[in-house]
């Protein structure tokens, strides 16, 4: 592998222990060869997401730019044109691999675009249409990589699974996602609860979240937990070396939600987090779980 493809992956990796704990960790039990493929998909998500919301002290339109040309160096890249990027040729590299769809890149493109206009959904099939770029996609870019024994059975819990975990982070984020200006809550959930975005804002400002948020971060979870049971078929019809893996990642950020639910629904009192104890508990269950072992559906707590 050439130097430049060695750094690649290297870059993605490190990008992916910086700012995916639960998912690095999950992937760690992944066989060594399919690791570093993860690492770079990761990476490639990262890199667009810094550029929208890491460089938010330049104005939309100067990220907008900037998006467009990594985009169209990665473009170029797929064309076979020399690309001069950091994390870019592992990227390419793990596509050509697995024959990735380059229609889900164009759709999580798209999806990082909206973040720089839209800051807030109207109803929920308006955040799904969002959500099947920025998440969905991941999960079937993922599957060529994980294996299965039936893709095509697998390709809809893989999008679930990957709906699921970007509820969870949204329900996590509310008070970050407000700093940046923006909310994932469905405009009629908060209508629904009577919650106003001036709510949130002075919730996220007084660290605690009124009786009607609570009610409201409550529905958002029951939701997110439908998307988990919807995916939960997936884990099993992965290939044997893949399920501890996803199986993990799955629990974890299932876990969140158990959190969430343990502090009354409140994510303005502190970041929901699942404990480092838990979290190596729940990695070295997986890994002494016999693959083909149904998953259990996270639920709310009491």
């Amino acid at each position: 592998m050439r130097t430049d493809l060695t750094a690649a992956y290297a870059r993605c990796r490190e990008l992916h222990k910086q700012h995916g704990r639960t998912y690095y960790l999950a992937t760690r039990l992944l066989p060594a060869w399919k690791r570093r493929h993860v690492h770079a998909l990761y990476g490639f998500t990262r890199y667009a997401d810094e550029i929208v919301d890491r460089t938010d002290v330049l104005p939309p339109a100067v990220r907008a730019a900037q998006l467009t040309d990594w985009s169209r160096r990665f473009v170029a890249g797929l064309r076979g044109a020399p690309v001069d990027d950091p994390l870019l040729p592992a990227v390419l590299h793990t596509i050509a691999t697995f024959d990735l769809d380059l229609g889900d890149f164009e759709s999580f493109l798209r999806s990082m675009a909206m973040d720089l206009t839209v800051t807030s959904y109207a109803g929920y099939d308006d955040l799904l249409d969002y959500m099947e770029g920025s998440a969905a996609v991941i999960g079937t870019m993922m599957l060529p990589i994980l294996g299965s024994s039936d893709p095509v059975a697998a390709r809809e819990p893989a999008r679930q699974l990957g709906l699921a975990f970007q509820l969870t982070n949204f329900i996590r984020d509310v008070a970050e996602d407000l700093d940046r200006g923006r909310t994932y809550l469905p405009d009629e959930d908060l209508a629904k609860f009577g919650v106003s975005r001036d709510d949130l804002v002075e919730a996220a400002a007084r660290r605690r979240a009124s009786t009607p948020i609570r009610e409201l971060i409550a529905y958002e979870v029951t939701r997110a937990q439908r998307h988990y049971a919807a995916a939960a078929p997936g884990i099993v019809l992965l290939n044997p070396a893949s399920q501890a893996c996803m199986r993990t990642a799955y629990l974890l950020y299932g876990g969140i939600l158990d959190e969430v639910a343990a502090a009354g629904y409140d994510v303005f009192v502190r970041r929901a987090a699942v404990p480092n104890r838990r979290r190596a508990a729940v990695a070295a269950r997986a890994l002494l779980t016999r693959p083909g072992t149904p998953v259990v559906v996270p639920g709310p707590i009491g």
